[in-house]
C-alpha cells in the first residue's frame, strides 16, 4: 500500500497543531495550573516524537553533575507494563520502568533512576523517598506543563530541524513551533563533524533564537562495543560482518557508522521502543547463521535492555551494545557544563 499523500493529512495536522496550542494558551493565561518547585529541576525535551538524542543527553548531565551532587532523573516510562511512581533498584527490569529509565539505571547504578506519569506527584515523592537528592533531570518532560523546570534544554536534529517540520501526521512535531521560546538552551545534534561556521550560522538564522536563549551544536560520538552480558569490549576492525538490530527513531545516523566500518552489514528495522518476542529472537539466530564466521550482532544500549531478557539464549551469543554520547563543536562544551552547573549551583545551601 502506497503512503498517505502529505497535502491530503495537512487538516489534520492543522487540527491536532490548534489543540496544542489551546492547550498551551491555557497554561499561559494559567486557566490550567503550574507548578515551580524550588528545587534544581533540569528538563530535557524536544519538539518532535524522537530520535533528536534526548538519553544520550541525559546521561551526559548525569555525567557532568553526580561528581558533585546527588542526581536522580525522573521519565514516564514509556511502554513500561507498570504504573505510577516507581525507583529502580537491584531487582527493576525494562519492562517494569521502560527501556530508557533502565538504560540510566545500569550506566549509573550509583543514582536515583525513578518513573512516573505525573511528574507533579512524583516529584514530591522522589524527594520523600529519596531526601539526599540535590538535581532531578526530567527525561522526555518538555510537554508536561503541569510542572514548571527551571532550566529547559530541547534538542533538535540537524537534518530536520523543527522549524521546517511539520506537525503529525504530515510531518514529525508533536508540539507546535511557538514552544520552543520557553527552552533556555537548544541542541543541535547529530551535527556533520565538519559543520562549517556558515552552516551553523545559517541553521541558527533558521531557528531564529530569542535573545535569552542560546544554540549549541553536537554531533554523535560512538564508544567501542561491547558485549551485551559480559560487558567486553570488541575492536570495529577486528569484525568485518555485521547484523545491525535497531529499534530507534531515526537509525541513519547509525547505519552511516555501521557501513564505514564494515565490509558487510544486514540492517534488521523494527519501530522505536520495540519489545522483542521470542518470534524476534528466533530470526534474529537465523538471520545470523547466514553470515558465517567473523559477524557479529550489534544494537544500541536503548535495545539492548529489551534483549536482556533472553539472557539464557543470548549470554554466550555474540551481540555487543554501540554506545552513544554527544560530542559538542565550535568549543561550546565549556560554556554548556558551566550555565548548567551555574543553575543548580544557585540552589546550594
Amino acid at each position: 500500500m502506497s503512503p498517505i499523500p502529505k497535502y491530503i493529512l495537512y487538516p489534520i495536522s492543522a487540527m491536532y497543531g490548534g489543540i496544542i496550542k489551546a492547550r498551551h494558551w491555557l497554561y499561559n493565561k494559567k486557566i490550567l495550573k503550574s507548578t515551580e518547585f524550588n528545587f534544581p529541576i533540569i528538563c530535557v525535551g524536544n519538539l518532535a516524537l524522537g530520535g533528536t538524542g534526548k538519553s544520550p543527553m541525559t546521561e551526559y548531565l548525569v555525567k557532568l553533575l553526580k561528581p558533585n551532587y546527588k542526581v536522580a532523573t525522573l521519565s514516564r516510562g514509556y511502554k513500561r507494563k507498570t504504573k505510577g511512581f516507581a525507583i529502580a533498584d537491584a531487582k527493576t527490569t525494562a519492562i517494569e520502568i521502560g527501556d530508557e529509565p533502565m538504560q540510566f539505571h545500569k550506566k549509573f547504578p550509583d543514582i536515583t533512576v525513578a518513573v512516573g506519569e505525573e511528574r507533579l506527584v512524583a516529584i514530591p515523592q522522589l524527594l520523600h523517598d529519596m531526601p539526599e537528592t540535590q538535581v532531578i533531570i526530567l527525561d522526555d518532560a518538555f510537554q508536561h506543563r503541569p510542572v514548571i523546570a527551571g532550566l529547559n534544554i530541547i534538542l533538535t536534529a540537524y537534518n530536520k530541524l523543527y522549524t521546517t517540520d511539520l506537525m503529525v501526521p504530515s510531518g514529525t512535531l508533536r508540539d507546535v513551533v511557538d514552544s520552543a521560546e520557553r527552552a533556555d538552551m537548544i541542541v543541535v545534534t547529530k551535527c556533520p563533524e565538519n559543520i562549517t561556521e556558515a552552516d551553523r550560522k545559517k541553521v541558527i538564522d533558521k531557528l531564529k533564537p530569542l535573545s535569552n536563549q542560546t544554540v549549541y551544536f553536537t554531533s554523535i560520538a560512538y564508544d567501542n562495543p561491547h558485549h551485551l552480558f559480559s560487558g567486553e569490549e570488541i575492536n570495529l576492525n577486528d569484525c568485518k560482518k555485521v547484523l545491525l538490530i535497531s529499534g530507534v527513531a531515526q537509525p541513519e545516523p547509525l547505519v552511516k557508522f555501521v557501513k564505514e566500518h564494515f565490509v558487510e552489514m544486514e540492517l534488521m528495522q523494527y519501530p522505536d521502543h520495540h519489545i522483542f518476542s521470542i518470534d524476534d529472537l528466533d530470526k534474529i539466530k537465523k538471520t545470523f547463521t547466514k553470515f558465517g564466521e567473523n559477524t557479529i550482532v550489534l544494537t544500541t544500549e536503548k535495545d539492548g535492555v529489551r534483549l536482556e531478557k533472553f539472557a539464557t539464549e543470548l549470554k554466550d551469543f555474540p551481540i555487543y551494545q554501540l554506545p552513544i554520547q554527544h560530542h559538542f563543536l565550535f568549543n561550546q562544551a565549556s560554556e554548556f557544563n558551566q550555565k548548567v552547573e551555574t543553575f543548580v549551583a544557585k540552589f546550594d545551601g
